[in-house]
């Protein structure tokens, strides 16, 4: 088998270029962790360069059984292969101890792959790869941003995000529509945050899913609350920390009416 077609239902943008590769996987730290796991290999550019690093563990997880034909047939040191979808599978049964998560990630769910990282922060502690420019600066905005948002605060509560560098189109076949930013997140020392952490996923949700308007409006809108005033309320989500979103969540705790 010389190569596999690229499937548009799985997102299917294939690199092509070694050099950003073999740049993504020098990027990948190493540090607290000998085990990685690449999402959607696809022909093995970028598993290549990652079986280059001799990491103890290294596995791939691919859905399509073509790639993973074209991967046993070519890469025969690739000793663990998991066929299946990672958005379904148990991961942190995996690898007993933590890991690293690498890879040229679909973009049509990209978003789905960070919060399944998030429920498994624990033992997830690195992600390094390439996602859709929008998303990536997203991820590592900051508050006043305007790209600043639910996945910044909910990741960033958790980890350390650093924006490496952005990609072209040109690299992949197929060119997607969109340029691309290769992003690398490191768990932070938080263990726990200091907040109900459910509670403080569904305000920041309802915070930013109204993020025109003051959280005066979006909070109240969302929870029934005992006090009508915030020293926040003034303020629109984008311009909350983490910290203050912590600070925020712990105010609705003590306000909300339960029934």
């Amino acid at each position: 088998m010389n190569r596999v077609r690229p499937k548009k239902n799985l997102g299917q943008h294939f690199l092509k270029d070694k050099k950003i590769a073999a740049r993504i996987a020098d990027s990948i730290t190493g540090e607290g962790y000998e085990s990685v796991l690449e999402i959607g290999p696809g022909m093995g550019i970028l598993t290549k360069f990652l079986l280059d690093r001799n990491f103890r563990d290294f596995r791939v997880i691919e859905i399509d059984h073509e790639s993973v034909n074209y991967l046993k047939e070519n890469l025969p040191e690739l000793k663990n292969i998991i066929t299946g979808d990672f958005l379904n599978i148990d991961i942190n049964s995996l690898f007993d101890a933590k890991f690293c998560i690498a890879g040229n990630f679909p973009y049509n769910i990209s978003s789905q792959i960070l919060f399944k990282v998030l429920d498994n922060r624990d033992k997830v502690v690195e992600v390094t790869g390439m996602f859709q420019k929008e998303v990536a600066e997203r991820i590592c905005a900051g508050p006043g941003s305007k790209t600043y948002g639910i996945l910044s605060v909910l990741l960033q509560a958790y980890y350390e995000t650093d924006y490496l560098f952005s990609v072209s189109e040109n690299v992949f076949s197929p060119p997607p529509k969109v340029k691309s930013g290769v992003i690398r997140l490191k768990r932070n020392g938080t263990k726990t945050l200091g907040c109900d952490e459910q509670l403080f996923t569904r305000v920041v949700k309802a915070s930013f899913n109204q993020r025109r308007k003051t959280l005066r409006n979006s909070v109240r809108s969302a929870f029934r609350l005992k006090s009508e005033d915030n020293s926040l309320f003034h303020l629109r989500p984008e311009q909350l920390s983490v910290d203050q979103f912590i600070g925020l969540t712990n105010w609705v705790k003590a306000n909300m009416i339960v029934d």
